[in-house]
């Protein structure tokens, strides 16, 4: 038998923890109430200041979590559970991001239905969250595959789809409001023919191209291999898909999209309203993406077509020797000649060796697909073919050759650039490379490398016709006045662009929201109405896109919907009559339901509505004239700091202008959390292998080596994951410590947001501090409770309400690990008293609570409480107590530390000069006396000798 049976371990931490979390649970302890509705307790909403905590919302992987997962799930915990005792009324949940295509993907390979998985996911997430202790009001979790939460995703589709974007008052408008001002005249039509005139088709076709969310022709990433269009975050940088490896493919296709970029100004402008991280506000900046200058018309020698070019260097115009169009620009089939020959002029090295311009273009454009971006970005060979074709440039009449090359894009700008050899290094190694001539419009700076761009500020040069000269000016004064130029002579017009695109939404899948979408016989979209929410997803055999050859870039997809043809074709009754329909046969993306799960959490039960107005206001609703609202506390990861957040921000400020929330951000303050780092180990193949099963051994030299079944490997440093076999899970720390002890190490490997090395064999340490913290009040031998009712003795109340000011601070800041630090210390004072005093304990338990939530509770309870310490009044430290009586002196000599002295805190200046100067030791540094001490109480005297 154990000589001491009552000691804090593993097994009795288990024991205490699952105890408590089913307290907690049969009580409802971590409810929240709300001012209204089903779940409405104004009795104590009254009176307490709100507190809306979120994290990030996860995908419910099938490998569950590892240790990394937790760490800002612990962190925001913590802290919840310290304004929970400060007073606040704390909305606290977590739910699932459940749809996406690793669920799909694995129902194609195993035939289970993804609906089934996916909920034995979160089933298994939400039991390893459970064992963790997390105070999450549990009524409140959703998942975005629930019915009930994508009839609501559904819903604010249409809000999306039937609004339209109000330029002059800055804002989105009901469409129904658009097409009254076209049926009254007071807004023309784009062709100025009266409304009146217009047929049905006419009319839908203009109302649809202000729509919100629209279908359109637009650039893809077509996989083939998969069936489906992929975002750009799902494809590798070597240009296939980040699952199956398969080849991606650019080209256009019919999609729906969400018109992000008329919001552009106004997700730029409101990043100055948010308390985020600066990291995180310059990558959002950097993505929208903002550029003032002007739209220049090229015409095209021979064409009516016209080409036009947004550049922000206008003043360089006269150094535009050539233009480059993106291989998929519209316009290249209209401008390429048809015949078998090149035109006159054309030099060798532009024709990529083809015999017409037909024949490059063509070759040119199967390559270029078969690039991603970020390649196309990055290419530092630049490559493209002549189309045969030239442009006029409009400030001289000169004839430049129109190139189609891979570094142009079609997603940004208008997909044509005019080329300025001179003044960009782009554009220089390609004239260089395809024999383009250079003509400089800016003098370069002396010292400048003659045989490189120069991109910086100088004068204009070589810049003037008959109608203007900017020969001589600064690039401010050569811009503005080409602008006034190119106005006036109809060229072009000063512009403001944006690197943002659209907003891609659909995907050729299963396993996403349906869209509450019909066509009728003439292939126009129809939006359902409310009533017909939601459109659930139906039940199939075959989960898998229609089977495609990977290399098939030409083929068009059928989503695995469209084989359910007694759902696809549907009868309905819209207001003319019962009629066939057609659905829609994508799904949306991944990001639909974590644009907007927060505000679900605020009002889950709510049948009606997607949020009680009441609700959302007393939850997220600004607090002054000033405040955006929104969630109080965002944290997660840094890797969502542009799509996700700008996605969610995007539909919140629709939802805003139109009413449905008054909150106009939804993410008031946002947190980065670091991450969770561990060793992996590679053979001499480079392949990993599993960290676990590595051992130590001893090298030849002495040092320290690796092995692994007796093989030499090599270790390195990495994010924890699947991909470098060292993943360390949760459960595994439950057993062999306890939830506390893994919640505690976790908060004190070092500050929450930056990146920490997992070491379990440090865990321990962790774990003997709570074992101190136990001992301090249970017996290990007998189990009795062995506190006693003495008053705290004066060093003893000093030090505890030190560590109180301390502790509040940190949690304040959110600076776990330095709080973990002033608790370890004031535990340790507690461990060398003979007896501890209740009144130095019960403090302590009451601050290391948010931490370690279960052994607090527990040695709470045995102290004689009956209730939880949840909503106990977090202690207060007493001013007078966290002042030092004595401060340490330190006495210098020229500068020089020559001795130290314990004086009072207060002690007045003439006191501590002649305390100092009566020292022995600075006697006898000053033999030949003083010439004068500079006294800066109560910290430091310096002496300076005769």
């Amino acid at each position: 038998m154990s000589e001491t049976p009552y000691r804090y371990t593993a097994e009795l931490a288990g024991r205490i923890e699952t105890a408590w979390q089913d307290r907690w649970d049969a009580e409802g302890t971590f409810h929240a109430p709300n001012p209204t509705g089903v779940w409405a307790e104004p009795e104590k909403v009254g009176g307490r200041e709100k507190l809306f905590v979120l994290d990030m919302f996860p995908y419910p992987s099938g490998a569950g979590l590892h240790v990394g997962h937790p760490l800002g799930y612990i962190g925001t915990d913590t802290w919840a559970r310290y304004q929970r005792m400060r007073g606040r009324n704390v909305l606290h949940a977590l739910g699932y991001d459940a749809f996406g295509l690793p669920a799909e993907q694995y129902a194609v390979q195993t035939g289970h239905h993804p609906r089934v998985t996916t909920e034995a996911n979160i089933a298994n997430m939400r039991r390893q969250l459970r064992r963790l202790g997390l105070a999450h009001d549990d009524r409140r979790s959703v998942a975005t595959t629930d019915v009930e939460f994508y009839r609501w995703t559904q819903w604010i589709f249409l809000q999306v789809f039937n609004s339209w974007y109000d330029t002059d008052a800055d804002k989105a408008r009901p469409i129904s409001e658009l097409i009254a001002e076209f049926e009254s005249g007071a807004r023309p039509t784009p062709s100025d023919r009266p409304w009146a005139e217009l047929d049905a088709a006419e009319r839908a076709a203009i109302v649809d191209s202000y729509r919100l969310a629209y279908v359109s022709e637009a650039p893809v990433n077509w996989c083939p291999g998969l069936g489906t269009v992929l975002a750009n975050e799902e494809v590798t940088a070597e240009g296939r898909s980040d699952i199956g490896n398969f080849p991606v493919f650019k080209r256009n296709m019919k999609q729906w999209m969400m018109r992000i970029t008329a919001y552009a100004d106004r997700l730029l402008a409101d990043l100055d309203r948010l308390d985020w991280p600066d990291k995180v506000k310059a990558m959002q900046r950097n993505w929208i993406g903002r550029s003032t200058g002007a739209s220049v018309t090229f015409a095209v020698d021979g064409h009516e077509a016209a080409i036009a070019v947004f550049t922000t260097r206008p003043d360089t115009l006269f150094g535009a020797t050539f233009m480059v169009l993106a291989p998929e620009h519209p316009i290249v089939d209209a401008i390429t000649p048809g015949e078998n020959s090149w035109p006159e002029g054309t030099k060798d090295a532009w024709t990529g060796g083809a015999s017409s311009p037909s024949e490059a273009v063509t070759a040119y454009r199967e390559a270029a697909a078969r690039k991603t971006d970020l390649e196309r970005q990055e290419n530092k060979d630049k490559s493209g073919v002549f189309t045969g074709a030239w442009g006029v440039n409009p400030v001289d009449g000169r004839l430049i050759p129109i190139f189609i090359a891979d570094y142009v894009l079609m997603g940004y700008g208008t997909g044509a650039i005019m080329a300025v050899p001179a003044e960009d290094e782009r554009d220089w190694d390609f004239a260089k490379a395809y024999d383009l001539p250079i003509v400089r419009t800016v003098q370069p700076s002396e010292g400048h490398d003659e045989n490189t761009a120069f991109t910086g500020d100088g004068p204009t040069i070589n810049s003037a016709n008959d109608e203007i000269s900017l020969n001589g000016l600064n690039m401010a004064d050569a811009k503005r006045t080409m602008i006034d130029w190119l106005t006036a002579k109809g060229y072009g017009v000063e512009t403001v662009t944006y690197k943002l695109r659209d907003w891609l939404f659909s995907r050729q899948r299963y396993w996403g929201e349906p869209f509450p979408i019909v066509y009728d016989e003439s292939g126009h979209p129809i939006a359902l109405p409310e009533s017909m929410l939601p459109v659930e997803l139906p039940e199939i055999d075959d989960y898998s896109p229609q089977a495609l050859e990977p290399d098939d870039s030409t083929s068009e997809p059928l989503p695995p919907l469209g084989r359910v043809t007694d759902w696809v074709e549907v009868e309905l009754d819209l207001g003319d009559g019962p009629k066939t329909y057609r659905r829609e046969l994508n799904v949306m993306p991944q990001w639909a339901g974590s644009c907007w799960y927060e505000i679900r959490y605020l009002d889950p039960a709510n049948h009606d509505r997607f949020v009680d107005v009441d609700v959302e206001r007393y939850w997220m609703g600004p607090e002054n004239a000033e405040d955006v609202g929104g969630v109080d506390l965002y944290v997660g990861g840094v890797e969502h700091a542009v799509l996700h957040l700008l996605y969610a921000r995007f539909w919140h400020k629709v939802l805003f202008d139109l009413g449905q929330v008054s909150s106009a951000e939804p993410f008031r303050r946002l947190y980065n959390q670091g991450y969770i780092q561990a060793y992996a180990y590679r053979d001499s193949r480079g392949q990993t292998v599993p960290a676990e099963e590595v051992e130590e051994v001893a090298g030849a030299n002495g040092e320290v080596g690796y092995a692994w079944r007796g093989e030499e490997v090599f270790r390195e440093y990495g994010k924890m994951g699947k991909s470098l076999k060292n993943i360390v899970t949760p459960d595994d720390m439950y057993d062999s410590y306890g939830a506390d002890t893994f919640r505690i190490y976790e908060m004190g490997m070092g500050p929450l947001d930056q990146s920490k090395p997992w070491e379990t064999r440090a865990v321990v340490g962790s774990q003997r501090f709570l074992q101190r913290l136990w001992r301090n009040v249970i017996d290990e031998v007998t189990g009795a409770v062995r506190i006693v009712e003495t008053p705290l003795d004066d060093a003893t109340k000093r030090a505890l309400h030190k560590t109180i000011d301390a502790v509040t601070r940190d949690y304040e800041g959110l600076s776990f690990n330095t709080a973990i630090a002033r608790l370890t210390e004031y535990n340790n004072v507690l461990t060398k008293l003979d007896a501890v005093p209740r009144d130095a304990i019960e403090p302590m338990l009451l601050m290391v609570a948010p931490l370690t939530p279960h052994i607090a509770e527990e040695l709470w309870s045995r102290l004689g409480h009956a209730e939880s310490l949840a909503f106990e009044p977090f202690p207060v430290a007493d001013p007078a107590l966290i002042v030092d009586d004595t401060v340490t002196c330190v006495v210098q000599v020229k500068g020089k530390v020559r001795a130290r002295l314990e004086v009072p805190a207060d002690i007045a200046e003439d006191a501590l000069r002649a305390q100092a100067l009566a020292l022995p030791r600075i006697a006898d540094e000053t033999p030949n006396g003083v010439r004068t001490v500079i006294v800066r109480a109560p910290k430091l005297v310096n002496v300076v000798p005769t």
